[in-house]
């Protein structure tokens, strides 16, 4: 089995691309061990001033998140459900994710019982995760979503497509990757120059 964490921000398209594959490679069955970390792209922007958790300022920006740690923590076996259901909200339907409402009209019908979210959200439990998780990774010097934690070593991943039909070719992407982040430590950085056409 292999084992990693893996940050995300449902903000970020390219962490959307990257953890539709591991759900779909999940769901395949694939033999990973997934610790879902959020990590805040608003931390990731601050300048001066207190951090985004202790900000209610950024209690919208923070919500959809707080709300995905609420599953995985308190409802976790909706979690994977939930947790694509948010990304597509946001990037394929162009949901916003900054009102409970709007979270409870993507999680409720999957069976998300919202009412438990909304306690712990109101109770800011959530918000103590997301900092604790950020600072874990401001060890790596992490600076955007997805960053991989594979045997104590970051590895921040910019994957352009999601899934296609075919489950088994998203655990052939993310075996590759995984295999690319424990064998070729030596080799940071790997970037084409021009976008896919």
């Amino acid at each position: 089995m292999t084992s990693f964490d893996l940050s995300f921000d449902y903000r970020c398209p390219f962490a959307k691309n990257i953890h539709l594959h591991v759900v779909t490679a999940l769901r395949a069955g694939a033999d990973f061990e997934v610790n879902f970390m959020p990590w805040s792209l608003s931390q990731g922007s601050r300048g001066e001033g207190p951090d985004v958790w202790n900000d209610p300022a950024y209690d919208a920006d923070l919500l959809s998140l707080a709300a995905g740690i609420s599953v995985r923590d308190q409802q976790s076996e909706y979690f994977l459900d939930a947790h694509e259901a948010l990304f597509r909200a946001r990037h394929d339907r162009a949901i916003r994710l900054v009102t409970l409402d709007e979270i409870s009209n993507v999680l409720a019908p999957l069976g998300v019982d919202m009412a438990k979210v909304a306690a712990d959200v109101a109770s800011r439990r959530p918000h103590d995760v997301i900092a604790a998780s950020h600072k874990e990774f401001d060890r790596f010097e992490a600076f955007g979503v997805p960053t991989f934690v594979v045997n104590d070593d970051a590895t921040f991943v910019r994957y352009m497509s999601e899934p296609s039909d075919d489950p088994a070719a998203s655990v052939g992407l993310m075996t590759t990757l995984l295999a690319m982040m424990t064998n070729r430590v030596d080799l940071n950085e790997f970037k084409h120059t021009q976008l896919p056409r």
